[in-house]
């Protein structure tokens, strides 16, 4: 059989594989069909020498934003660049109406499509969108999404019932753009339970790859630690941040969500960006008190990597905050433990204009997010083989465990039948993060001046190779995945 790619000499690393494998990976039309050891090079159009280096299955970045504080089109086309570079070749997107992203309101049928428009034919890498039901109409529009358009996963913002993306918000309505009488409230977040397991048993094919996801922090608490840290005045930059939204919050937050699965017999649950000890505590717990749920519990690598110290200044402002390394070192102890399921970026560019305000070192008025899909692999191998974590788990959780849960049956694996989606990385690359190195439009990194121990030198999505020596190159070969994805 002819090949179009022939990548030889990988360390070939998978959730399957205890110990990466010595071994040649032939694709044709984009999917891999041939792994095995000594493919001849002549039976391949193109070759590509992997020297050694460790192949790991395409990253499935499970949490994304483009298009929250840039234009989509534009996000699409730089942001995914910065996904090439990172090893990321599918990146899921959280969508939703209201203030940012699009900036309108309205039903999905309308709004929807122009998401799709504004993003095909620009991106780098395959992506996909998670949605949010932020009003009524919404929901009653969830078999549609999971029909039509292939969304097999929504969302829940829990603090947006009184705080806005940034800080406090006592215009509800106008920041989400919701009809008037209408409120985002724990009561929504009920029927949005209600009308997804609607969906489940609408289409049993694909109940198990429907799922709800949940930002888990508590509006009136934080409400009320802002006002306590602010009027103290004793904390200040990050530290300052994570006080006023505290880890209690979070489990407070766990804890109801958990609840409302329970009480709705929604069974995929979905548990964000968990960023302390005692909000994985509280998943934990609730996994326990309903083992009938299906959780799965996620961490970003910025709440791995950086601590309210170490982190580059306050462009390391997101929700839920940075924390105290306390908390990073209990985040590490869960993930080791195989208590955490996926490790994502939580993706989102907001340029140096946009992210700081007047006073530009008030944390409060910054705004919320920062770009890293290009960190993600190589940070979680570098610190976690310190820590013990082995290549078949760094696997696990950038790879296998997201694209199993989110409907993406071509991704995930280097295996015959799957999308030929590689990252090779090089382990034995000692380098320093500089944001001036990045392809992301952003100018500031959290992790400005981390020393990595390992750097993604060349990336390939469904074939087609998109970084090569650590260059980005190539055209926009990144498509729409309409959920589930198929495989022969």
């Amino acid at each position: 059989m002819a090949l179009d790619l022939l990548i030889t000499n990988a360390a070939v690393a998978g959730h399957d594989r205890p110990e990466p494998e010595r071994l040649d990976i032939g694709v044709v039309d984009g999917k891999i069909v041939r792994l095995e050891p000594g493919i001849p090079v002549e039976d391949a159009t193109t070759v590509v020498d992997a020297a050694g280096k460790l192949a790991f299955p395409g990253v499935v970045d499970a949490h994304q934003h483009w298009g929250i504080y840039n234009p989509l089109s534009e996000d699409t086309a730089i942001e995914s660049r910065a996904c090439a570079q990172g090893g990321v070749t599918t990146a899921l997107n959280y969508m939703r109406t209201g203030q940012y992203y699009l900036n309108k309101g309205g039903a999905y049928r309308d709004f929807f499509p122009e998401v799709l428009d504004a993003s095909a034919g620009r991106a780098l890498v395959d992506y996909a969108f998670h949605l949010a039901p932020m009003m009524r109409e919404h929901i009653d529009e969830i078999p549609r999404l999971v029909e039509e358009f292939g969304v097999t996963s929504f969302k829940i913002f829990m603090f947006y019932g009184g705080h806005g993306l940034h800080g406090r918000s006592n215009d509800q309505s106008s920041f989400l753009m919701t009809p008037e009488g209408e409120r985002y409230d724990l009561a929504h977040f009920e029927f949005v339970m209600r009308g997804i397991q609607a969906a489940r048993e609408r289409f049993p094919d694909l109940a198990e790859e429907i799922s709800l996801s949940l930002h888990c922090e508590t509006a009136e608490i934080m409400t009320a630690y802002q006002k306590i840290v602010e009027a103290d005045g004793s904390l200040t930059g990050l530290r300052a941040y994570s006080a006023s939204r505290p880890p209690h919050s979070e489990g407070l937050a766990v804890s109801i969500a958990s609840y409302l699965a329970h009480e709705t017999g929604l069974p995929k649950i979905n548990l964000l960006h968990l960023s302390s000890a005692k909000a994985v505590d509280a998943a934990l717990r609730m996994a326990g008190a309903f083992p009938h749920i299906d959780f799965r519990r996620e961490v970003t690598i910025g709440h791995l990597l950086a601590d309210v110290d170490t982190a580059s200044g306050l462009g390391a402002k997101v929700n839920p905050p940075i924390r105290p390394r306390e908390d990073v070192e209990a985040l590490w102890t869960h993930l080791l433990a195989g208590e955490l399921d996926w490790v994502v970026s939580d993706h989102a560019c907001c340029r140096d204009e946009t992210k700081f305000g007047d006073p530009r070192d008030d944390v409060f008025v910054a705004k919320s997010g920062f770009g890293g899909a290009e960190y993600l692999l190589a940070g979680l191998y570098s610190e976690g083989t310190k820590r013990g974590l082995s290549t078949q788990r760094v696997a696990e959780l950038t790879s296998w465990n997201p694209a199993q849960r989110f409907g993406l049956r071509t991704k995930g694996a280097i295996a015959v039948g799957f999308d030929a989606d590689v990252a090779l990385l090089d382990p034995t690359v000692h380098w320093t993060v500089r944001a001036a190195d990045s392809e992301s439009a952003q100018e500031y990194t959290p992790f400005e001046g981390f020393e990595l121990d390992a750097v993604v030198t060349d990336t390939f999505v469904r074939g087609h190779q998109v970084l090569a020596d650590r260059k980005v190159v190539g055209d926009a070969v990144g498509g729409y995945l309409h959920r589930p994805t198929g495989r022969s």
